[in-house]
């Protein structure tokens, strides 16, 4: 694999598992310095130390990313540990609350949006100081299919998704003349642990359901969507940036 990340600083969020652990792995492989960042110490440093036998220059730094305070230690670790910060892929997220808008509660509300939205904003608010002092990069938001569309019983984290959208867009046109892009990635279904730790008690149905959704017939490997994002965070895209991308299998085509 090339190294077209050799030198380049990467901070991953969500790093331990699914769509963050191919990324991690991806960049990697391809010569980036990575800043691993998840709530798990013992899964981020069993990550680390294997991305490292494997020839990777690795760190893992335990993080809360809906905790302002921590977002701002870690990118302060990352700079710190490397000197610099170049890009980074903001890719904490889950669905919580779940169900009719009428019965959610304040606090399952407000959880929903500080995970998937307060995540992202604290992220853009402490990575992009740091990617202007390294004279630019580029930053990639996993949302969401239900980023540009609605779903009954998930109106909590589409509303949140449609924020990292809108966030993403507005960031993006204040930091593009300062050499910084900042783009989202749409996603379909994609087999995580997260997504099959929620099948139900019909996993195979379940799943099966799931593939039918997307006109491609199946749902995502994690891999596919850390190849794009090591697109999008590559020099190769030099000239996108505010763009909302679908990897999401023709879904939101319809």
């Amino acid at each position: 694999m090339s190294a077209r990340f050799a030198g380049k600083v990467i901070l991953i969020t969500g790093a331990t598992s699914g769509m963050g652990r191919a990324t991690a792995e991806r960049l990697a492989a391809e010569g980036a310095k990575l800043v691993l960042a998840a709530r798990g110490k013992k899964a981020g440093d069993a990550l680390a130390a294997e991305l490292r036998a494997a020839g990777g220059e690795v760190t893992f730094a335990p993080a809360d990313v809906t905790v302002e305070a921590e977002v701002a230690d870690l990118v302060r670790h990352a700079v710190s540990r490397y000197g610099r910060l170049d890009g980074a892929f903001n890719n904490v997220g889950a669905a919580t609350a779940t169900g009719p808008v009428t019965d959610i509660d304040d606090d399952a509300w407000h959880a929903e949006l500080a995970l998937n939205l307060s995540s992202v904003f604290y992220s853009l608010k402490h990575q992009i100081p740091a990617l202007r002092a390294a004279g630019g990069g580029s930053i990639v938001n996993n949302a969401s299919n239900l980023g540009v569309v609605g779903a009954a019983g998930m109106a909590a984290y589409s509303a949140a998704k449609h924020g990292v959208i809108g966030l993403t867009r507005s960031a993006a046109l204040e930091t593009a003349a300062t050499g910084i892009r900042i783009n989202a990635l749409v996603t379909g279904g994609v087999d995580t642990p997260l997504l099959r730790a929620n099948l139900g008690p019909t996993p195979e149905e379940s799943l099966r359901a799931a593939a039918a959704m997307h006109p491609l017939g199946r749902i995502a490997r994690p891999e596919e969507i850390a190849a794009f994002a090591a697109f999008l965070l590559s020099a190769e895209t030099g000239f996108i940036t505010g763009a909302a991308l679908a990897v999401d299998g023709g879904i939101t085509a319809a």
